[in-house]
């Protein structure tokens, strides 16, 4: 979600990140809806020729051939909120079966917030099931934060059989800091998406949990 569709119209409709307009930049994206898979580059089925944009009636087909990859990395990961405090704790195991012809990869951790009420042009006609009864679009899978940073945190051993793992906690503000104008941040509604890439690009495998949320007795 960036780009000028995500620009508000209104309060609550801000659906910016400070993360977004990167993550798209490298796309070389020609316009919206636009989609990567993997950040691999598919050829013949870029929007602009080169890069790892494409449109909607290529994505299953760019994820039909990726899933015939072999992957040297598994992901696991686990995550809880204390919604006492408002605060997200993340737990992340990778784990190493294949060798690479790099010498280190990154891990991304983001999170993303499902149910999101707002605008959504085309929406009735390209997606009628998520239109609401109040003419506004039900959006899923927006992107809220990236806890290690734009383009992830380095793991430098990367040989089979190496085990890498961390914890990451971040407490949740009512609304991304610097959008006044975005939706409230609703841990109700989060998931949590993992991923290791070989750097900016070339995603290696990554994982989604729902986060357990913890109520005070």
């Amino acid at each position: 979600h960036t780009g000028g569709y995500a620009n508000p119209q209104g309060a609550g409709t801000d659906f910016n990140t400070s993360f977004g307009s990167a993550i798209a930049g490298q796309t070389n994206l020609g316009g919206y809806p636009a989609g990567t898979v993997n950040r691999h580059e598919f050829p013949g089925l870029q929007q602009n020729g080169t890069g790892t944009a494409m449109s909607r009636g290529e994505w299953t087909t760019a994820a039909t051939q990726y899933l015939t990859q072999i992957s040297p990395v598994n992901v696991g990961l686990q995550a809880s909120v204390d919604m006492a405090t408002s605060t997200l704790t993340v737990d992340v195991e990778v784990y190493y079966t294949g060798t690479q012809t790099i010498t280190s990869n990154m891990l991304n951790i983001a999170v993303v917030q499902n149910n999101i009420e707002g605008p959504q042009t085309g929406g009735q006609s390209n997606n009628p099931g998520s239109m609401l009864a109040n003419g506004n679009y039900n959006h899923n899978h927006m992107l809220r934060h990236m806890l290690t940073g734009q383009w992830g945190e380095q793991i430098s051993t990367i040989t089979p059989q190496t085990l890498y793992s961390n914890t990451y906690t971040w407490t949740i503000p009512s609304q991304i800091l610097g959008y006044p104008l975005s939706p409230i941040l609703d841990p109700t509604n989060f998931a949590v998406v993992a991923f290791v890439s070989e750097g900016q690009q070339e995603i290696l495998s990554g994982t989604e949990v729902y986060p357990n949320l913890i109520f005070a007795n």
